[in-house]
């Protein structure tokens, strides 16, 4: 199976190794647990958008007085 060697300063070392102790984890599950969430994290959030981007038409039907974020300007005339 494949491992990794990852270098750390003594300072993120002591930091990675609380936060392991606190989730009451080894410092190897630990790691191998926050690359698969970040992985889980990504692949939510790409299928979050691809959803919302699927029912963007409805909803600006539904909503035709409604302003995306980004077409806002700022100040008064944003709110």
């Amino acid at each position: 199976m494949p491992s990794l060697n990852v270098s750390f300063t003594d300072e993120e070392l002591e930091g990675v190794r609380a936060a392991a102790a606190a989730e009451g984890k080894s410092l190897k599950q630990y790691l191998h647990d926050l690359g698969i969430r970040e992985m889980q994290r990504k692949q939510f959030v790409a299928g979050a958008t691809e959803w919302a981007e699927r029912l963007r038409g409805e909803f600006d039907e539904a909503f035709p007085d409604e302003v995306p974020p980004a077409e806002r300007g700022t100040g008064a005339a944003a709110a």
